[in-house]
């Protein structure tokens, strides 16, 4: 403050002597400026333009064109899993139609400005004429309501009023249905948004009037260059091998791989790489070469080198649940390299999938990866429901060893071919499924050819019952395979006993649909007489006779001591019709094979086999 005459006012004299209580007088310091809050970078670096969006090339195409020719929906529905964008999506939208431009004459633009008041009040979540609302908290017929009686009134200062409800599938019933009529046909100033999770739960009245977009997970290549560009803006040196770690982790969500990377550079000091070892101790997984050691151990039937990797794994805090889970997608990762040789030289996959799984290919079979994709899929569910995850996981990996240490199935058949028990034993082969083995009957002569009658064949009651199938008469045909006793079949005279759970007019109903199909006058009378079995327990007898020659032939016992717990399926005959009756007759009697012989590999008949039995371990 300056003087009376102008002149600047003198300091004011320092204090002399001891303060009130005896105490010298403090030094006055200047305040200090208030610390700015840390936000976190998946706030940060959350896009907020369409250019800004990864791995959604698709639908900004589509909205910038919609943009572009003025055809933008009423109503949009934005579903995908957690941390792809579909609220930032939303909220990308509402500015986009709000712009006015750093000049404030702008109109809707796929590329907001960010600087006019509606994109700034929009970014900071405090715009009046945009809402955002919660459907998980919100679900009731309540907030609707207030939705719709907000609609009847214009923006007070936006172009647009948008609302953006989030986890829409939450609303409760009532809540869609007031939603439906105001949602069909808004008021020009209106927009809706919704985004969702779950697009099953959302009700098609509402979806059929929604302009829909499925957002897709981001792949680990595009979420691995992502990271990688925030860490050079936050100045942080990070591996390549921790940035795959921490987008695999990811699981195709931008924002849980922020999260994770966030924490990474939280718990590396300054000046220091974040490295693989770092992120794998925080996500607590196994190194990913000992993931490829123990898939070598456990493929090798090596017990105690795939345990000391476990225990290994383990102490360094992994969680031996997870590191099966590594296991069953390093099943999957070799597979497609042996199922597609290109990925070998391509870019998808990181350098040690391509180099140490494509020579892991190579030394395994089909059979085999899919036996261990198999094992580990049900040893995987086994390790959810122990009390001792660590101990589920170690008897899984054991019995992992020993199967590999059995030949695959078709090797064993082809021992058991070249050197039979017996001499008397029929010839063997793989069954089509790859996990199997088939025993081939050739049966009785195939019987020529003969000319096609005009009119159907009825030489027995099958084929009666066959016709009835094919004029569409389902419940007859039901009735007559399961209730209905021949006692004398001769044509156009049937003499049948029906069981009583049997329709009365089943005769007249038969003896209708016969006569308009052969343009013959049939009777059907009914009889008191046993008859013989019905359809479907002639059917169920042949084919516990055909499982019964299978269970006793000596290949197949032998198969099944050289496979323990393995178990006869099914027996299959190509012969046999519908009802499970062979359609020639054979000389084995109620359609058992006389014999099992396979033709040799290689032979016209080899690809179609009359009779096989297939044994799955």
């Amino acid at each position: 403050m300056s003087g009376l005459f102008g002149d600047e006012e003198p300091p004011a004299p320092e204090p002399e002597g001891p303060g009130l209580f005896g105490d010298a007088l403090p030094i006055a310091t200047p305040l200090a400026a208030p610390a700015v809050p840390y936000r976190v970078l998946a706030r940060t670096y959350r896009p907020t333009q369409f250019s800004d969006l990864i791995g959604q090339e698709a639908m900004v195409r589509t909205l910038r064109n919609a943009f572009a020719l003025g055809r933008v929906a009423h109503a949009f529905m934005l579903t995908g899993v957690r941390g792809v964008g579909k609220t930032t999506t939303a909220r990308i939208i509402a500015r986009a139609l709000n712009c006015t431009g750093a000049d404030g004459t702008g109109g809707p633009t796929t590329e907001p400005c960010g600087v006019c008041s509606n994109c700034v009040a929009i970014l900071a979540d405090r715009h009046p004429d945009v809402t955002e609302m919660d459907a998980a908290s919100n679900n009731g017929i309540e907030a609707i309501r207030e939705i719709i009686e907000a609609v009847r009134f214009r923006p007070m200062q936006a172009r647009t009023k948008v609302f953006i409800l989030d986890e829409v599938h939450m609303l409760s019933k009532p809540a869609f249905n007031a939603l439906l009529k105001t949602l069909e046909e808004p008021p020009a100033h209106v927009k809706f948004i919704f985004a969702t999770t779950e697009i099953r739960k959302v009700p098609v009245t509402v979806l059929s009037r929604c302009q829909r977009f499925d957002l897709r997970r981001i792949s680990v290549a595009e979420l691995s260059a992502h990271y990688g560009n925030i860490a050079v803006k936050e100045g942080k040196t990070i591996a390549p091998e921790a940035l795959l770690l921490i987008a695999r982790a990811a699981d195709g969500s931008a924002r849980d791989g922020l999260s994770l990377l966030d924490q990474a550079i939280a718990q590396t000091p300054d000046g220091e790489t974040i490295s693989a070892e770092a992120v794998i101790d925080m996500l607590g997984l196994a190194d990913r070469s000992s993931v490829f050691d123990l898939f070598e151990a456990v493929m090798e039937g090596k017990p105690a080198a795939a345990l000391a990797i476990t225990d290994n794994a383990h102490a360094r805090g992994a969680d031996l649940g997870e590191l099966l889970s590594d296991l069953l997608e390093l099943v999957h990762t070799v597979t497609r390299l042996k199922s597609v040789p290109d990925l070998r030289d391509g870019t998808e996959l990181p350098e040690t999938e391509r180099v140490r799984g494509a020579a892991i290919a190579d030394k395994l079979g089909m059979a085999s990866l899919g036996r261990a994709w198999q094992m580990l899929l049900k040893g995987i569910a086994e390790v959810e429901q122990a009390p001792d995850r660590r101990a589920a996981a170690e008897m899984v990996l054991i019995r992992l060893c020993h199967v590999a240490e059995l030949p695959p199935p078709g090797e064993l058949v082809r021992r058991l071919t070249e050197n039979p028990p017996s001499a008397s034993l029929p010839s063997m082969q793989p069954a089509p499924s790859g996990g199997g083995v088939r025993a081939v009957s050739n049966g009785a002569p195939r019987m020529q050819a003969e000319p096609v009658p005009a009119g159907p064949v009825l030489s027995n009651f099958r084929d009666v019952a066959a016709l009835v199938a094919e004029r569409r008469e389902p419940t007859l045909h039901a009735h007559l395979v399961h209730s209905v006793h021949v006692v004398r079949f001769a044509p156009p005279v049937i003499e049948i006993r029906q069981e009583a759970d049997a329709p009365r007019d089943l005769a007249a109903r038969l003896s209708a649909v016969l006569t308009e199909a052969t343009g013959t006058r049939w009777t059907i009378a009914l009889s008191a007489s046993t008859g013989e079995a019905s359809l479907a327990e002639q059917g169920d007898a042949a084919d516990h006779a055909r499982r019964r020659k299978a269970e006793t032939h000596p290949l197949v016992q032998a198969i099944l001591l050289a496979f323990p717990g393995a178990k006869i399926e099914a027996v299959r005959d190509s012969n046999v019709d519908t009802y499970g009756l062979p359609a020639t007759p054979t000389l084995g009697g109620e359609g058992e094979p006389e014999n099992f012989e396979l033709p040799p590999p290689g032979s016209d008949d080899f690809d179609e086999p009359s009779d096989f039995w297939e044994t799955t371990p």
